[in-house]
């Protein structure tokens, strides 16, 4: 973690330029949660139980044990990366925010370093935003930049006249539903799956 001076560090709206340099940024930060969520999904009881069943049945098919054990693992691992790299739909992020579509925020360090980023996006409730790809370089994490990150959300969020933040974070990622919990974030809802949460929601009013 980089000893950062706070005077050094201002946000401001993404350039065009600069969107290939987030788009990397983002696809790190989700490659290091995905891979994180998949080890938390694979290691749960109920999946455990469900693997072994898929096992058990690929015994009376195959003769190799190893092989009937490793099939319903690689086949979890495999279903799991579809799924999510289908959810943040990194692809369309490029041109969703790039061409003026929706507008992103870099966090900007000594003037020309992009340290982080984050994205508002409106809600059917017209009262309420979403906090959206909020990322933060991993040489500044810890630094401070993703707390500089949020509270100029919120700051431009009640210039518009909002009166509550939503946002989602995969349990996994313990600095980040840190941060929000710090900053005065309560989980409000979630998201399952075989029972276990592995989304939750943060909402906060301003």
């Amino acid at each position: 973690m980089p000893s950062i001076d706070e005077n050094q560090l201002s946000v401001r709206e993404m350039r065009e330029e600069e969107a290939p340099v987030v788009l990397e940024m983002l696809k790190d930060g989700f490659k290091d949660t995905e891979n994180r969520l998949i080890l938390y999904i694979l290691t749960r009881p109920m999946t455990l139980l469900l693997m072994a069943v898929a096992s058990s049945g690929l015994r009376f098919f195959l003769n190799s044990f190893i092989v009937a054990l490793l099939i319903p693992v690689l086949l979890a691992i495999v279903g799991l990366k579809l799924l999510l790299w289908r959810s943040p739909d990194l692809k369309q992020i490029y041109s969703y925010y790039s061409i003026g579509q929706r507008k992103m925020w870099v966090a900007v360090y000594d003037k020309d370093d992009i340290c982080g980023c984050v994205a508002l996006e409106t809600t059917q409730d017209p009262q309420t935003v979403e906090l959206k790809r909020m990322s933060v370089n991993r040489w500044y994490r810890r630094s401070g930049v993703g707390t500089h990150l949020l509270k100029f959300f919120e700051n431009h969020a009640k210039k518009k006249g909002v009166q509550s933040v939503v946002l989602y974070t995969s349990v996994v990622t313990k600095a980040a539903t840190r941060l929000y919990q710090k900053c005065g974030y309560k989980v409000t809802g979630g998201w399952n799956w075989l029972g276990y949460t592995i989304v939750q929601e943060f909402r906060k009013d301003l």
